[in-house]
């Protein structure tokens, strides 16, 4: 919870506001918009949420998005789910992603990196030319709008190729990281029955070639509705029987041809976790991810042509179409292929500095990684040009946010952001024109009334309650795959306060207009009636150098009673002995409070996380309830199956 009046960790100067592209869009928005021309974010935020349709139609023009076919108005039926956005409207996402070819032909669009770290650059001209190549080919294939297309490749140049072509011909993109099973990967891609598959022979990780041939093989098997699949030869391998080569489809020297689809027209297709039965297969549309993109990526992280952005990401995530999207803005994007820790734990820094990224993004665990490995970024990296360092996948607790202050620059701006892959963008993160408090995200995004409600839907301040979003946004799914009355789709965000969006995560919207993510709310630990939210504890205790990770989990017990288990995952060397008991308890105690100490602590081989890194609860909840494993999570959807055998193993042993 935050103190009432602490000071900010850092704060803008007049000379970053007065260039921000957030403050020119105000002046400009309440000359021609009637945005309000006095006050600062938090006035801005009022008006965005008050006057929808006027702040959508501000956006539209500020950014020069082109609609080849004029909108009828900015928002049909605005109720959720359902709402309709900029009817009649046509437009091209792929077109709006290759504008700065026009002007910066022959500056890098993209830089590649791979574990040598060297950056490989592929210019604006380039990219526009393979995109028109592959685009033309795809149509030949007979891929038409509406077709899904998929990708089991990982964050090099030719995913980015691939989608751009795939949204250029009105193909819905659909892409998982080869780390990925074959099991995972069908979960996702049976779902949507692709059309064609690029599919890459293998990948360089952590210094080791991956072959991925026999995965390969086992889709083209297990996908009836392939007519064709694409060989990315990263590895280096001849092309298989019956596929295309890359080079082939990528060598003409041809512009693309933008189809102009209807704004709700599907883009592309992400997938939940899926940690319980199949991934749910979320659908947004390609006018909905441009407007909304244009928001976040040019007036919340303030990128232009001048910079460089880079997100350690995968294709198996929703941040990488976030990245993707950087191209929207004009923004050099920077692709790392690679571990994240490899050959140290310093790669991701290492990467910034070459690539001269000016806004970096990572996990929140990668920065509490390097606290807890000492690490020293600015003393061992030139980081001059980093002017924004991002997280998310995970709150960054208090220590985080000292460490990077401390450790790369005071005057560094630090952007904890949160959002999902349900509108793969943000509900509240960076804003560069306010200061940052310690363990807070910045603000709530324009256009997004996010609020935090009480469980009889009352909004409160200042109090935990439920992440809620009461007016609809452009990237909110258009509908899930394989719903057709919506009511999986229902069911997900809008069962608990009808017409109104539940994300799932326990939140407090401070008095300051700063918000704070206190974990998942759908894995709520309730002691005698006081809702607490897992990422308060493993911020404390995680500060503990012998913990490395840790998960809690409380349970309902049949006799009314409750149980509240702290898992911990410990360093190499450490032992669970009576003396780190006891500190783990005390650092608990102080740190929250003595309603927090969990009733036992249980040393455990390591903490199973889905396959984008995120801590499973839910499931581990539902094993030491008894529910069987097969019935308690998706196998696919988890990074290591065997670890939940030992909390199977352990519910077995209690009962």
């Amino acid at each position: 919870m935050t103190s009432s009046n602490p000071s900010p960790l850092w704060q803008p100067d007049r000379e970053r506001i007065a260039q921000a592209q957030i403050t020119r869009f105000q002046a400009w928005a309440a000359e021609h918009h009637g945005a309000p021309a006095e006050g600062g974010y938090a006035d801005l935020h009022r008006w965005s949420v008050d006057e929808l349709d006027t702040f959508w139609k501000a956006v539209t023009d500020w950014f020069d998005v082109r609609f080849s076919t004029p909108y009828a108005r900015v928002l049909g039926d605005r109720s959720m789910p359902g709402a309709e956005w900029f009817p009649g409207a046509t437009l091209n996402y792929a077109e709006h992603a290759l504008r700065a070819a026009d002007t910066r032909a022959d500056e890098p669009a993209l830089l590649y990196v791979d574990e040598t770290h060297e950056p490989r650059p592929v210019s604006w001209s380039e990219l526009r030319r393979q995109v028109g190549s592959l685009a033309a080919e795809l149509r030949a294939l007979g891929v038409r709008p509406g077709d899904r297309v998929s990708g089991y490749v990982p964050n090099v140049p030719q995913a980015v190729v691939a989608l751009l072509a795939t949204a250029a011909v009105g193909g819905v993109w659909t892409s998982c990281a080869p780390d990925f099973g074959a099991r995972s990967v069908l979960d996702r891609f049976q779902q949507v029955e692709p059309v064609v598959l690029f599919a890459v022979d293998g990948y360089r990780y952590g210094g080791k070639e991956h072959d991925r041939r026999d995965t390969v093989a086992e889709l083209r098997r297990e996908l009836p509705t392939l007519r064709a699949v694409v060989h990315i030869p990263l590895l280096g391998t001849e092309h298989p029987e019956g596929t295309l080569e890359w080079s082939a489809l990528t060598s003409s020297d041809i512009a693309p041809v933008y189809e102009e689809v209807p704004f709700d027209h599907p883009l592309w297709v992400l997938y939940s976790s899926g940690t319980t039965g199949l991934p749910k297969a979320i659908v947004q549309s390609q006018g909905g991810i441009l407007v909304e993109h244009l928001k976040q990526l040019g007036l919340h992280c303030d990128l232009g042509p001048e910079d460089r952005l880079f997100w350690y990401t995968s294709t198996g995530w929703m941040m990488w179409n976030f990245l993707v999207s950087g191209l929207l803005t004009g923004t050099t994007i920077v692709l790392y292929d690679g571990s994240p820790g490899y050959p140290d734990i310093g790669a991701q820094w290492r990467v910034a500095e070459r690539t001269g990224a000016t806004l970096y993004g990572t996990s929140a665990a990668y920065v509490m990684a390097c606290r807890k490995a000492d690490l020293h970024p600015s003393r061992d990296f030139d980081l001059y040009r980093v002017r924004c360092v991002a997280t998310t996948g995970s709150p960054l607790p208090p220590d985080g946010f000292r460490w990077l202050h401390d450790e790369v620059r005071d005057d560094l701006w630090i952007a904890s952001v949160s959002g999902g892959t349900d509108v793969c963008s943000c509900f509240a993160g960076a804003v560069p024109t306010l200061p940052v408090y310690i363990g807070e995200l910045q603000a709530p995004g324009l256009g997004t009334d996010l609020q935090s409600w009480d469980p009889s839907g009352k909004p409160v301040t200042d109090e935990l309650g439920e992440l809620v979003v009461t007016n609809p946004m452009p990237s909110m799914p258009i509908r899930f795959w394989n719903d057709p009355d919506g009511s999986r789709y229902h069911d997900s965000y809008f069962d608990t306060y009808p017409g109104v969006w539940r994300h799932g995560d326990w939140i407090t919207v401070t008095s300051r207009g700063s918000v704070v993510i206190h974990g998942r709310s759908d894995s709520t630990l309730n002691r005698q009636g006081v809702r607490m939210g897992s990422a308060d504890i493993y911020e404390a205790v995680e500060r503990l150098p012998e913990i490395r990770e840790s998960l809690v989990i409380g349970i309902e017990q049949p006799d009314g009673g409750y149980w509240m288990p702290l898992f911990v995952h410990l360093a190499p060397g450490a032992v669970l002995d009576e003396a780190l008991l006891g500190r783990i308890k005390q650092t608990i105690r102080e740190h929250l409070s003595p309603r927090h100490i969990p009733d036992e602590v249980i040393e455990v081989p390591g903490v199973p996380h889905t396959l984008t890194g995120k801590r499973i609860e839910v499931p581990v909840k539902r094993l030491l309830q008894g529910t069987p494993l097969e019935k308690a999570v998706n196998p696919g959807s988890v990074d290591n199956v065997d670890l939940l055998r030992f909390y199977e193993e352990l519910a077995r042993n209690r009962a």
